[in-house]
């Protein structure tokens, strides 16, 4: 039997009639169009699907969407202003920090929340908080350079030279 659950994603309102045993990756991807969240092992390793609700990291592949019940839950695609891109998303452009893309979202949101948690954290910081987030490509030098670009106000820098 569906259950009605309330939440916001992206700063939009939402009440969906949906089963219980619903993941929340399958609602954000399938129901609401958000495709940005990727799903890569299923089992909540690899971090692909990372997404944060109410603030905190979050394998969206292991959570079930009614268990997101008044919660306030961000994406990648939550993260842009308008067609100004993130500072992390510019960064991970203009250092290389994805290949295939299939863990770049989930990269990107957890760089957020180390940033969000500690906006100045030391490279080797970074590298530990970013251990549950895999790249099949070894991406990892040019992942942590874009973090850090940010870290470094390097991104914020060349953005605020461009307007």
């Amino acid at each position: 039997m569906k259950r009605t659950v309330e939440f916001t994603v992206n700063g939009d309102a939402y009440r969906l009639d949906i089963e219980p045993n619903r993941r929340l990756i399958d609602v954000l991807r399938d129901d609401l169009g958000l495709t940005g969240t990727k799903e890569g092992c299923s089992i909540g390793v690899c971090g692909a699907c990372t997404v944060t609700v109410n603030g905190e990291m979050v394998s969206s592949c292991l959570m079930l969407a009614v268990n997101a019940q008044g919660a306030e839950i961000v994406t990648i695609e939550g993260l842009a202003q308008g067609d100004r891109l993130h500072p992390l998303q510019q960064a991970f452009i203009e250092y290389g920090g994805f290949q295939c893309g299939i863990c770049t979202p989930g990269q990107i949101m957890a760089a957020k929340a180390l940033l969000d948690h500690n906006p100045h954290p030391t490279r080797e910081e970074v590298v530990e908080w970013m251990t549950g987030n895999l790249c099949r490509c070894t991406g990892y030098y040019k992942i942590i350079d874009s973090i850090m670009a940010v870290v470094e106000g390097k991104v914020a820098r060349a953005q605020e030279a461009t307007t």
